[in-house]
């Protein structure tokens, strides 16, 4: 559903002429980034800085760059954004504020979270308090610093600057401006070698290579406070690592440049570490009545155990793996309890151990000796068993926070292992993107009346009870009745294809199957009149196609019945003493058309507009033709169905069944094609598998949707256009699989930029003449189903 600009008018005056106009070359950019919720505030937020008094800089560049900041971690913290403007004007000038808005795309993108970036407006709001004169040249160098800083160094840095130069303000433009030897000896200490956004990618490809599936990924600002970061951990089936991490030096600062490990390799090795747990455990490990040590036992074998099982299918990642453990001197006792479990790690990973101490070869050997690695409990069993025996050993007592803190930077803090459960992929990705169903219950009537909250919620109530029948009241007047209110299906769940990622997001959107509309039946009456010549032209072709019962097929060796006449010139040609033809027999063939059709029409607001030179609109002409295909459906006796569809965002999908396979084609369905209106969006993947539910359920050979549309797959809570053509073309993929094929028409002139990449080359007509779409409709059926 376009969004036009003319709609927020009122507002549109109160900005200045320069903004106007900028706004007015700018809005097609911003209606792509936007959900019609987003562009209500990207205008009031122009406003409200214009009404700031702080000069036409600051709303030109807002205007300018929200778009692009929206792309980058999405218009919900343009509202924070704006209240942080608004706070800060009394602290800076116009110019500041100008920077920080321009500034606000590029922070954007190097931090690529929202939370992460309201943490960086809380970084802007330290250095306002602390050092005003700062913040410009700060701003003015921040690709440098994001570039080499995480968040947290960023933070540190700025704190550091604060401290140092509180009373001096040359020294802080000289230290944020990265003039000051104290700027940069700071900078380089808390640079990192590799930042998580700068590998992202290349990270999911390689996953994605070496597993053959999708995990999910996640940045975690472990060193926000301080210079350690954190622990790789999986929750909710996401793997979260570090947001950078330098390169490995195994033996300190003395490493060779060769013996050090790129942190890109660092990267890799956590997330495989990360990714073997996924895969190798299915079922959680209880974790009651265990002491801390006996718990630490046990992940190490358990770290062990997913790595063995990763190394079988994968035999590099040992090296990989070793080369992030610590190495220790194996004549020097261990001293805690965690040095000698961090020896475990590494003794257990090595295929031929030579730590000599006897605890660790007993527990090597016990590891190596059991066949079957499939189940966590094996590390369940050997952990108890060894950790009795470390309980001998001479070592102070174990201390959970400060001796279990296994030296291996790749490995994780083992959460998963008592928490994990059975990986499920559809579950996964509903933890990952946290979507929620609506619960819809048949509740008695006592319920209803005693325990609701709100007898008439909306469609996004958390919950919904039915009653099974009609609540009346004294008068016989039922609640629909009184309130007006058309009665829904239940909701229908539906994936969505997310070509980013490449996966189906699960249960994603919702579609609604409303009852349609009636009108006068004096419409379509009118409809067939004026197109009487039409429906002449086309009466001979309709009646070629009927199926004509039995029909003999003649002239083969093997039929039903002997063919007289062929016979008869079989004994001529014997008589003759000539070679007779052996096919004499004729066989009796039931001629029928194993076909089924759904007429699925696009009915979003779009179809509401007038064609070019005519008085009439697109939702007529599509009326027009609907009757006349259905008139020549119904003469060839083939099933069809005629639904329609539109939608108000991923929960909202509303589907329309003017007309199902079972129901004749009568009075009530034309008065149906009658009311049939535009409004809303066109989300076109859902309401093709929905139209696909029904029609997979018919039992023909040979089954075809045809698409009706005036435009291309769109909807107003999303803001990729290319996102809804891809889930469209997965969705006809996914359909083809199934047996059903889709035919596209579309309306739209320019149609051919985008409609052969969803529906395929030889699957689409485009009508550059509208006004001709009754006469194509029914000849292009016929022609594509002779």
């Amino acid at each position: 559903m376009a969004i036009h600009l003319e709609e927020f008018q009122e507002l549109l005056d109160e900005l200045p002429g320069g903004a106007q106009e900028l706004l007015r070359a700018s809005w097609n950019e911003a209606a792509r980034a936007f959900t019609p919720r987003g562009l209500d505030n990207y205008i009031k937020g122009a406003v409200a800085l214009h009404h700031l008094g702080r000069g036409e800089d600051l709303v030109v560049g807002f205007i300018q760059s929200m778009p692009e900041l929206a792309r980058g971690v999405g218009e919900e913290v343009l509202p924070d954004l704006v209240n942080f403007l608004l706070s800060m004007a009394s602290k800076t000038s116009g110019h500041v504020l100008a920077l920080i808005v321009g500034t606000a795309p590029l922070a954007a993108q190097r931090l690529g979270d929202a939370d992460l970036f309201g943490s960086y407006l809380k970084v802007l709001e330290i250095v306002l308090a602390q050092v005003p004169r700062g913040l410009r040249p700060m701003l003015e160098n921040l690709d440098r610093l994001l570039t080499q800083l995480t968040l947290g160094g960023l933070r540190r840095w700025v704190q550091w600057g604060a401290q140092a130069y509180r009373s001096d303000f040359d020294g802080q433009v000289a230290y944020f401006s990265l003039q000051s030897p104290d700027a940069l000896a700071v900078l380089q200490q808390e640079r990192k070698g590799t930042l998580f956004v700068d590998i992202q990618r290349r990270l999911n490809i390689y996953q994605r290579a070496m597993w053959g599936r999708d995990f999910f990924l996640r940045p975690t600002a472990g060193d926000y406070e301080n210079r350690e970061a954190l622990k790789p951990y999986i929750e909710h089936y996401v793997i979260h690592i570090a947001d950078a991490y330098d390169d490995y030096k195994p033996l300190g600062p003395d490493t060779a440049p060769e013996q050090c490990v790129p942190a890109l390799e660092i990267y890799r090795a956590a997330a495989n570490h990360c990714a073997a747990h996924l895969v190798f455990t299915q079922q959680p490990l209880s974790m009651q009545m265990l002491h801390p040590a006996q718990m630490a036992v046990i992940e190490v074998f358990e770290d062990a155990r997913v790595e063995e099982l990763a190394i079988r299918q994968f035999p590099n990642m040992r090296e990989a793996w070793l080369a992030l453990h610590p190495v220790f001197d194996d004549a020097r006792e261990p001293q805690s309890v965690g040095e000698l479990l961090d020896r475990l790690a590494r003794a257990l990973l090595e295929a031929q151990s030579r730590d000599p101490h006897p605890w660790v070869r007993e527990a090597v050997a016990a590891f190596r000796a059991q066949d079957d690695l499939s189940s966590n409990q094996t590390s369940w069993n050997l952990g108890i068993d060894l950790s009795h025996k470390l309980f001998e050993l001479p070592l102070p007592e174990f201390n959970s926070r400060t001796d279990h803190r296994l030296s291996a930077i790749y490995r994780d803090d083992n959460r998963a292992v008592w928490q994990l459960e059975e990986y499920d992929e559809a579950q996964a990705l509903e933890a990952t993107w946290q979507t929620r169903q609506q619960v819809r219950k048949k509740v008695s009537l006592m319920e209803m009346v005693n325990e609701v909250d709100n007898e008439f919620a909306g469609d996004d109530a958390q919950e919904v009870w039915e009653l099974p029948t009609e609540y009346l009241f004294d008068d016989g007047v039922s609640i629909n009745e009184l309130e007006g209110r058309p009665p829904i299906s239940e909701p229908f769940h539906y994936p969505e294809w997310d070509y980013q990622i490449q996966l189906d997001r699960p249960n994603w959107v919702t579609v609604l199957e409303r009852h349609p509309p009636v009108r006068e039946l004096e419409i379509i009456e009118n409809i067939i009149a004026d197109n009487k010549p039409l429906i002449s032209r086309l009466k001979f072709l309709i009646e070629s196609m009927v199926p004509q019962g039995m029909q003999r097929i003649r002239h083969v060796e093997d039929g039903d019945e002997i063919d007289i006449n062929a016979a008869v010139r079989a004994m001529i040609d014997i008589r003759m003493g000539q070679q007779p033809d052996p096919r004499i027999m004729m066989r009796n063939k039931r001629k029928l058309r194993e076909l089924a059709v759904m007429v699925l029409l696009d009915m979003s607001e779009s179809s509401n507009d007038k064609v070019r030179g005519h008085d009439y609109t697109v939702m007529d002409l599509t009326r027009t033709a609907t009757v006349l295909f259905a008139d020549a459906l119904d003469r060839i006796g083939d099933p069809f169905a005629i639904h329609g569809f539109c939608s108000d965002g991923r929960h909202d999908v509303h589907y329309h069944r003017f007309k199902d396979f079972d129901q004749p084609y009568g009075d009530l369905v034309k008065a149906r094609l009658a009311g049939m209106k535009g409004h809303l969006s066109t989300r076109m993947g859902a309401a093709l598998r929905h139209a696909g539910h029904y029609l997979a359920q018919q039992p023909k050979s040979k089954r075809v949707i045809f698409v009706i549309t005036d435009g291309e797959p769109s909807d107003n809570d999303v803001r990729d256009p290319q996102y809804l053509r891809h889930d469209t073309k997965h969705a006809i993929e996914q359909l083809a699989r199934q047996g059903i094929t889709v035919y596209a028409l579309s309306l739209d002139p320019h149609a051919d930029q985008y409609v052969s990449r969803i529906f395929g080359a030889k699957n689409f007509t485009v009508i550059d003449q509208v006004e001709r779409l009754p006469e194509k409709l029914p000849m292009l059926y016929m022609n594509l189903t002779r």
